[in-house]
Parts: C-alpha cells; sequence; structure tokens
C-alpha cells in the first residue's frame, strides 16, 4: 500500500467530490484504463481516508486520470503533497507529436519511433478533450492545407525492389489482425513500422520511392493504430493514428487522412468520450467529400456510431442511412486496398452493435423506447460473422459482434441465446487475443450475474468465468 500520511489526502476527496465519485469508482476507472488489476476496488478508500501511499506509478495513473476527466491538469505533486515522484515512463500520447504538418516534422516524429526501438519503456497516457483535438486541430478547423508531395510524382514504372517487398506485406499483416486480434501480433507490426521509418529516416531515396515509403508508414501505422486500440493500449494507438495522419497527409491522400480520423472518432466513442468523437468523425466526413464510395461509406458508418455514443438517435439514423445510400450507389470506381474490410454486412453489423449500446444506455435511463433499439440492433447482429467457422479468418470480427450480439440478447431478457452466443464467442478466447472484446464478455458476465437463478445462466455463467481467468495474462504489447 506505501506510506501512510495519518491525515486524510484533502486533494484527493475534493477531486473525487468534484466529479461524484467514491473511492470505488476511482479504482474501476484505473482499472478501466490501465488493465484489469490496476488497483484493488478498496485501496483508494485508504488514499482519500487515511492517507496512504500508492505504489508506483500509481500516483502518476491517478493524477492521469483524474486530469482527464475534470478537464484541467492535476499534477503528482498537488495530489499527493510532494510525497510521490511523477513517473518518466508514464507520458501523454501526444509526446514529441505536436509541431507543424511539414515532410521535415514528419522526419523528427519518425524518427523518435526509430529511436525508440524494441527497448522503449515509456507506457503512453491516452489524451481527450482539448488534448485530443489540438493535436489534430489542423483538420478540424480546415487549415490542414496541403502536403509536401503529390501523390501524382509516382512513375509506377520506377522500379524499387526493397519498396515493392515493403507494400506487398502490408495486406499480409492485415489478415494478421484480422484473424487473431490485435494483442497477439502488435509487437511484429510495431516493428515492420519500426522498419519502414529507418527506410525513410536514413533517406537518399528518389521521390517516387519516398511517397511509397510514407503511404506504407501510414498504412502500417493506421494498422498498428487500430490493433493497440483492439489491445486496449489507448494512448500507444493514438501515437500511431496521429503519426499515419501525419504521413498521410504529407502526401496528400485525403481518403486516408479520413480513414484515421474516423478510427480516432470510434476509439473515443469506445473509450467513453462522445464529444470527442463527434468531434472526430465530422471532421473525418468533411475530409472524406473528395474519397472513393466506400472510404465516404465507412467514415459515415464510425460517424454514426459517434452520434450513437452521444445519445444522438436521430442523428444516428440520418447518418447510418447516408451511409447505406453511399454504398448503394457504389460504382466500379478504384478503392483503396486498405478498405477490403468494407461489405454491406459490415456497415449493417456496425450499425447492430450501435443500436445496443445506444439501447442499452437508455435501458439504464429507464427509457421505453430502449427495446426497440435493442431489437433493431440484435437483428442486423444477426446476420453478421459471429458464426463463422474456426478457420475462418474474421475470428477477431467474429468473436467482437458475437459479444455484443450476447449483450443484445441478455438486455432483451432472452437469456438462452444470451448464453448460446455468448458460448460460441468465448469458444474464440484461445485463438484471438483481443482485450476489447473481452471488455464485452466481461459486460456481459457481469449482467448474467444477477441472472443466476436461471437454469441457462447457471449452466453457462461458470464456464465463461474461467474462460475469461485464463485468458487475463496478456503479453504486453509492443510500444
Amino acid at each position: 500500500m506505501g506510506t501512510r500520511s495519518g491525515q486524510p489526502n484533502a486533494a484527493l476527496a475534493m477531486a473525487l467530490d468534484e466529479l461524484g465519485w467514491s473511492p470505488k469508482m476511482l479504482a474501476r476507472k484505473l482499472n478501466r484504463v490501465f488493465g484489469s488489476g490496476t488497483a484493488a476496488e478498496s485501496a483508494p478508500y485508504h488514499w482519500r481516508d487515511a492517507g496512504s501511499l500508492p505504489r508506483s506509478p500509481l500516483p502518476a495513473m491517478t493524477a492521469h486520470v483524474l486530469s482527464q476527466e475534470l478537464g484541467r491538469v492535476v499534477s503528482v505533486t498537488e495530489l499527493w503533497q510532494g510525497r510521490a515522484a511523477d513517473s518518466p515512463t508514464l507520458l501523454p500520447a501526444d509526446t514529441n507529436l505536436s509541431g507543424h504538418w511539414t515532410l521535415q516534422r514528419l522526419g523528427q516524429v519518425v524518427e523518435d519511433w526509430v529511436l525508440g526501438g524494441l527497448v522503449d519503456r515509456r507506457r503512453f497516457l491516452a489524451i481527450s478533450g482539448t488534448g485530443l483535438t489540438k493535436i489534430v486541430g489542423h483538420y478540424l478547423d480546415g487549415t490542414a492545407g496541403r502536403g509536401s508531395l503529390a501523390p501524382g510524382a509516382v512513375d509506377q514504372r520506377h522500379a524499387d525492389p526493397l519498396v515493392d517487398q515493403v507494400e506487398q506485406h502490408v495486406p499480409l499483416l492485415q489478415q494478421l489482425d484480422d484473424e487473431h486480434g490485435g494483442a497477439r501480433h502488435l509487437p511484429y507490426v510495431s516493428a515492420q513500422f519500426r522498419a519502414v521509418g529507418l527506410l525513410l529516416h536514413e533517406g537518399k531515396h528518389s521521390v517516387p520511392s519516398t511517397i511509397r515509403l510514407i503511404r506504407a508508414l501510414a498504412e502500417i501505422g493506421q494498422l498498428a493504430g487500430w490493433m493497440a486500440f483492439d489491445a486496449a493500449d489507448h494512448g500507444l494507438a493514438q501515437r500511431y493514428f496521429i503519426t499515419a495522419l501525419r504521413a498521410a497527409h504529407q502526401i496528400n491522400d485525403l481518403p486516408l487522412c479520413a480513414h484515421v480520423l474516423a478510427d480516432l472518432s470510434f476509439q473515443a466513442a469506445s473509450r467513453g468520450f462522445p464529444a470527442d468523437a463527434v468531434t472526430l468523425g465530422e471532421a473525418a466526413r468533411r475530409a472524406a467529400d473528395a474519397a472513393p464510395a466506400a472510404v465516404r461509406a465507412s467514415v459515415l458508418s464510425r460517424l454514426a456510431y459517434a452520434y450513437t455514443s452521444a445519445g444522438r438517435a436521430i442523428d444516428f439514423y440520418r447518418t447510418r442511412d447516408a451511409a447505406r445510400e453511399v454504398i448503394d450507389r457504389r460504382g466500379r470506381e478504384e478503392e483503396p486496398r486498405w478498405m477490403y474490410f468494407l461489405t454491406d454486412n459490415h456497415l449493417d453489423c456496425q450499425a447492430g452493435y450501435a443500436l445496443v449500446q445506444l439501447g442499452r444506455s437508455k435501458q439504464r435511463e429507464g427509457v421505453t423506447a430502449s427495446r426497440a433499439f435493442i431489437t433493431q440492433g440484435t437483428s442486423l447482429l444477426e446476420s453478421g460473422a459471429y458464426t463463422v467457422p474456426r478457420g475462418d479468418p474474421s475470428q477477431r470480427r467474429a468473436l467482437f459482434e458475437g459479444a455484443w450480439l450476447a449483450l443484445g440478447y441478455g438486455a432483451r431478457g432472452e437469456l438462452e441465446l444470451a448464453c448460446k452466443v455468448g458460448q460460441i464467442a468465448a469458444d474464440r478466447l484461445d485463438v484471438v487475443r483481443s482485450p476489447r472484446s473481452v471488455a464485452l464478455l466481461q459486460q456481459l458476465a457481469k449482467d448474467l450475474r444477477r441472472r443466476q437463478r436461471n437454469p441457462h445462466v447457471a449452466s453457462f455463467l461458470p464456464g465463461l468465468e474461467q474462460a475469461l481467468i485464463r485468458y487475463n495474462s496478456p503479453v504486453s504489447p509492443a510500444r
């Protein structure tokens, strides 16, 4: 537990009172942000009431969480009255990422990644509010302008075997995420990202090869960001996304810029920051105005999800319908290779779990219409990937959608179906490492504990809880 001052911690008590939190709520927030087991639910009572000093780096983690929630800086010194030191390995996600949107500044950002390498022990803390919107502010206020390099400068006849190899490798990396989830192969994808960064850092490439390498860096950075997000390492995910956005900007790849902004929006919505999600999602929509139909539909679908996180049902339906209209009118135009995942069914399922999320939120508020949202959502998810066989490459999607469908059935009181689908999802835990999906199964277990008298729940729940215990020994992702 650490040392005791013998006096209550007034600064911590005031911060908790301002948020309306109990010490248990603080512990739950720490566990949500930094991972299960970070803090015991009883520990913050000792911090507040007896002045106990938690073990390092919990003082810095606590200051970070309170700063994020309060919207102002709460320093480690202020919170712990000078008895705790800040942690040099805990840094905000935007560390060394600000500055002008120039090719030279991109080179400096890439250099930081390269020098960090596999021995980087920094842990990056996710940012929100003005901290997040400021770092991508050029795309929020319309002042981003043009990058330094034009994609049209690439001569397809220009041969470069090394760059050819890099580009051919990218789709294979995407398959690793689809089949095994973000947490399993993030260290490998991170190494590939740094390898491309090292090539750029060394320089001496022709202009066409440089453009192609920057595009590969942006695409791998987006993928690594998505995988870090799936691994619940949100600060690291933001660093990858922001670096990918800077890279895509320099080669004026607006569709990829829009795609990355939509990822940041989706991440913010998933983390419970709806204002950030809507702001970023609307910026992504503007950036995608001239993008191919598949990109515009995907961006609109992410924005619709952001609206549900903010409880804006009318805006959800309007934006969801716009996404469907765009994809239904899609012609034969060339689409980016990284949009391979977008299908009509993908859009349906994303709308499905958005509606389940909205319905569950409204249900907690006692809104009568909540059941209609949940019913619509489960109907859409029933057409999804949750039943694909174990050999199918879409295992992570199947686990994620299955977990949402089980939550939807549970919220409707259809416990037999919730347990049946929950079992199908849980059976994928041995091949998929996706903390984002597992968090949904943990919520399912929590919901079902209140219904243990039901015979289906009584039969299913112990096995689910054992599967979750076995799962919770993850390998830390690379940074």
